[in-house]
């Protein structure tokens, strides 16, 4: 089954494409009128996705998602945790090191190495599949644009000709390129406009002990702004400060960025505030695999979000759509006062509170260049089919073993509306520890999304020091 969907799903980007096969080389091809106008059709949801459902009827069709706050859940508005909006789904069935063989061709290779690492506590409950993916119409709009304006520039560095939406909702050019375009998608994902949240990360010890960091990070999606367009972005996608709340010893330390489109032209821009010293400084080193301090070395700078940053260090390979069981609607694990110590077993999460389905995932690979240096030589990424989201890596050291596996608890944030993560998990399969950044349930509220444009001097350096010494 898996491989008649893989042939079909090659054959229905080579049609939209204009016959262009996967892996063809030659020069970035446009995407024509008639071509994008296929997008929202009975082949193609508005952000590129299949419409139909999967040929055994798993994966059902598209119907619209959920746009708004479902009429059976009691929601207060942004800031507030999500009710389940299907709390009668039954789990379908579990897999466990015991009978994965029976699931093989929907476990990613980082799913078959958690339940093999921890065969006695690891599990996946697999759910109904649910396509709750939507997105407001002025996004649509502005991808239903961008699919014939959008293009790669410096290399797959870059993009130009794209605004307020994923830029390449239909792959195309050489296979290469469409890795590149993918991971753009992920890169340039709807996440809102201006996003606060408080929230917790810690490094679980392979005795089950943890310390918790507290931090506030605010975000500005400058891709986003309703204010400007293209022109207006002065090549920076968003803005982002987070600063540390507890243990004492970090509070008032803080970190600004201002992320930069084509970051080999254009390197991260990025400041760090010492609070004991009440100074602010350049951090060039921010980015790639720089180690970040709050989660132990377990997570590397460019794995927050599961993916960020420049895409130069690595050759990119698209390996098409497959179907995976991928963490998705992910609503019981982020609900209001649910203590950390549930959330966090010894091992890894706990699999009572999360929910796997079925879906459409583009696999991209990528291998570390001859020439450059990371901690990762390969990594494969899973990239969810309707929100462009990377839901699931793979990484490899260099000796080609499977290292680090990292997975984001995906939901529906209906009030955006848009499907992102509730919390991220890194797993270290070598020293059996792993990482969790986002844990929020024990505080008054998750994130707050607003349409707010803020001055840019909100998040200059200038502003960083002024805020540290308040």
């Amino acid at each position: 089954m898996r491989n008649r969907e893989l042939r079909l799903s090659r054959a229905l980007v080579a049609a939209v494409t204009g016959g262009l096969l996967l892996g063809t080389a030659g020069p970035l091809a446009e995407v024509s009128s008639s071509e994008a106008a296929r997008l929202g059709g009975e082949e193609f949801t508005r952000f590129g996705a299949p419409s139909a459902g999967s040929d055994d009827g798993v994966i059902p069709a598209y119907d619209g998602g959920l746009d708004g706050p479902p009429s059976n859940v009691d929601y207060g508005g942004s800031g507030d945790f999500h009710p389940n909006p299907f709390p009668d789904d039954k789990i379908r069935h579990t897999v466990t090191a015991d009978n994965m063989g029976e699931y093989d061709q929907y476990l990613t290779a980082g799913t078959k190495a958690l339940l093999e690492t921890y065969p006695d506590t690891y599990e996946i409950n697999v759910y109904p599949s649910r396509r709750t993916m939507a997105w407001p119409d002025r996004i649509l709009n502005n991808i239903e644009e961008n699919a014939t304006e959008a293009e790669l520039v410096g290399e797959g560095n870059g993009i130009d000709g794209a605004y307020g939406g994923i830029p390449f909702p239909i792959l195309h050019g050489t296979n290469e390129q469409q890795a590149q375009q993918a991971m753009w998608n992920h890169l340039t994902s709807w996440r809102g406009i201006f996003v606060n949240r408080r929230s917790g990360e810690v490094a679980v010890e392979t005795d089950g002990d943890y310390s918790l960091t507290m931090s506030e990070q605010e975000i500005f999606y400058n891709f986003y702004n309703p204010e400007g367009d293209e022109s207006t972005l002065e090549n920076t996608l968003f803005y982002y400060l987070s600063e540390a709340t507890s243990p004492p010893r970090l509070a008032g330390g803080a970190v600004l960025i201002h992320e930069t489109l084509n970051q080999v032209n254009e390197p991260r821009r990025a400041w760090g505030y010492n609070a004991g010293q009440r100074r602010v400084r350049r951090a060039p080193n921010l980015a790639y695999d720089s180690p970040i301090a709050a989660a132990d070395n377990l997570r590397t700078a460019d794995e927050t979000d599961l993916f960020n940053g420049a895409l130069d260090k690595y050759n990119w390979e698209y390996r098409g759509i497959q179907q995976f069981y991928i963490p998705y609607n992910n609503y019981d694990i982020a609900q209001r006062g649910l203590e950390y110590e549930k959330i966090l077993g010894k091992k890894h999460l706990n699999p009572d509170l999360q929910r796997w389905e079925r879906h459409r995932v583009h696999v991209v690979e990528a291998n570390l260049k001859e020439d450059k240096r990371h901690i990762f030589s390969r990594r494969v990424f899973y990239i969810d089919a309707d929100s462009w989201k990377v839901v699931s890596v793979d990484q490899y050291d260099g000796r080609g073993e499977l290292w680090r596996v990292s997975q984001a608890m995906e939901k529906s944030y209906y009030e955006v509306p848009t499907v992102w993560t509730a919390i991220d998990v890194f797993h270290d399969l070598q020293s059996k520890r792993y990482h969790v950044q986002g844990l929020d349930t024990e505080e008054g509220q998750t994130r707050v999304f607003t349409d707010r444009v803020p001055n840019r001097r909100y998040f200059s350096p200038q502003a960083l020091r002024r805020r540290g010494r308040r």
